[in-house]
């Protein structure tokens, strides 16, 4: 018995004597916070209020946390809310897609989309499939792109290896393109087989000769590739116009280093043009030289600042002759996403994507281009609704990149540019990687592509048509500031025959 209380009071002096010890070394730390805080003149806030100034940092990063899980409704968040995401979670999941008891959508919300429903919409046995639709008729090797619905370009380094294994493999089980983004074309863009389009930004990435050049060389060993369709000249992205593409050092191992000619954990940043196209006629030479290298067709990726310059463009066309014309333009909505950009250009620089497209659309179909040039919309389309918007508005194909994200497991933390990722998606941290398995998420992104194709044509049909292709601008109200919705014909008159309303 003596033993024991003698074990027993032993065990609780030195369990005082530890509570004594981390009192004091609390306290410690508070006085040593103190002093630091009360005599460094960088932040005014922790010099008036020592230590604990310093919740007020805390409490700003958490804040992004607190809004996304308990305080922001389905409907607030930027730059995708709760009901945007979930629907892609649930879509990638192969879920039920279905909601009970009504809508949470403001439909009065200025710029909303409200689809016209048909009287008499077509039975099931008067479905048609969507046909795959050819791009660059002209070229040795045309493109018959099976799936109006497709990944947009992330670059290899920006994402993760284990995502772009992911995408591949998803895109070719769903039988969508795969866009390499600008950071050149790496072996896990190849590993699932998929159609790719590859991307040359103003570094010219992985076909570019020493001298930062394009080389005639380097595109016949990429075109060569049997999964490589089509190459797309990137002018600009819509979160950054005018301002080219920024990898943050520690994203840059060595790996991307070789795929894209750059020094080990260096920042790499593009020019902000390419050198050596300062005008629309240098721009269709480029891509005429390039389509006679490689034999694929070629097109360009830009953001919509003005409408006259475009409007150029397709004079410029017109006096070449449509053999001149690029196979494919892909309008960036000022809204698009990126890895890092500066927030003036993310937040205010670039003519919206319903905006853009279909005033870009008008101007190829006021000179008769229509089945020359394909238009691809690009920008924050996520959504059917999205989607099935563009197709109304003349799009021919519709890219999304963070939509595939998500179904890749992003959570929208805002860590892309930091190499802190949680869900794997955007680093290159090894440990981080872990929680993102290519052949799962491969299963989740063909379920995304699959389910958005299945639900627009779900629209398509709602609106009394065959198949997605079929929509015409008439099938879509666009809500105005007064709360009234009009017909887009009515808002943007087409000048095609092939969108008469």
């Amino acid at each position: 018995m003596e033993n024991e209380l003698s074990t027993t009071f032993w065990v609780l002096e030195y369990l005082a004597m530890f509570f004594i010890f981390l009192i004091g070394a609390v306290v410690a730390l508070v006085l040593i916070w103190w002093a630091v805080d009360k005599f460094q003149t960088a932040d005014a806030v922790r010099r008036n209020y020592p230590v604990i100034g310093r919740f007020r940092h805390l409490f700003t990063s958490l804040g992004e946390f607190f809004r996304q899980y308990f305080f922001a409704m389905d409907r607030e968040e930027m730059p995708f809310n709760r009901a945007q995401r979930d629907w892609v979670y649930r879509a990638a999941a192969g879920k039920d897609n279905t909601v009970a008891f009504g809508s949470t959508r403001n439909i009065s919300t200025p710029g909303t989309s409200i689809f016209v429903n048909a009287a008499f919409p077509p039975l099931g046995f008067q479905y048609a499939k969507t046909a795959p639709m050819v791009i660059g008729p002209t070229a040795a090797k045309p493109y018959e792109a099976p799936s109006f619905f497709n990944i947009s370009g992330m670059s290899y380094g920006a994402l993760s290896q284990p995502a772009v294994r992911a995408l591949s493999m998803g895109a070719k089980k769903a039988n969508v393109w795969l866009n390499t983004g600008e950071g050149g074309m790496s072996d896990y863009h190849l590993e699932g087989g998929c159609d790719v389009v590859y991307q040359i930004g103003t570094a010219k990435y992985g076909v570019r000769d020493e001298h930062g050049k394009l080389s005639d060389a380097k595109l016949r060993e990429v075109a060569a590739r049997p999964e490589v369709k089509m190459f797309e000249m990137k002018l600009a992205q819509g979160a950054k116009p005018g301002k080219g593409g920024i990898l943050p050092a520690a994203k840059v191992d060595e790996e991307v280093s070789r795929i894209r000619g750059i020094p080990v954990g260096k920042a790499s940043e593009s020019p902000n043009r390419h050198e050596e196209i300062d005008d629309w006629d240098d721009l269709l030479d480029v891509i005429s030289h390039i389509r006679e290298v490689t034999g694929k067709p070629v097109g360009f990726k830009t953001v919509v600042g003005a409408v006259d310059p475009f409007s150029d463009l397709f004079d410029c066309i017109m006096r070449r002759g449509p053999d001149s014309a690029p196979d494919f333009i892909t309008i960036d909505g000022g809204e698009g996403g990126t890895g890092a950009a500066p927030m003036p250009l993310i937040d205010l620089v670039g003519m919206p994507i319903r905006e853009a497209l279909p005033r870009i659309v008008d101007l190829r179909d006021q000179r008769g281009l229509h089945d020359r040039i394909r238009m691809i919309a690009s920008g924050k389309m996520v959504n059917p609704s999205d989607v099935a918007w563009a197709i109304c508005a003349g799009a021919d194909f519709v890219v999304s990149a963070r939509g595939f994200m998500f179904s890749l497991g992003c959570i929208q933390a805002l860590k892309c540019n930091k190499n802190t990722c949680p869900t794997g998606v955007t680093t290159h941290d090894p440990r981080l990687q872990k929680g993102l398995v290519p052949k799962d998420k491969a299963a989740k992104v063909a379920s995304f592509a699959k389910n958005m194709i299945h639900e627009v044509e779900t629209i398509a049909h709602s609106v009394g048509v065959a198949e997605p292709r079929q929509m015409r601008r008439r099938h879509v109200r666009i809500v105005q500031g007064d709360g009234r919705s009009i017909p887009m014909n009515e808002i943007y008159p087409s000048y095609s025959t092939h969108a008469l309303s």
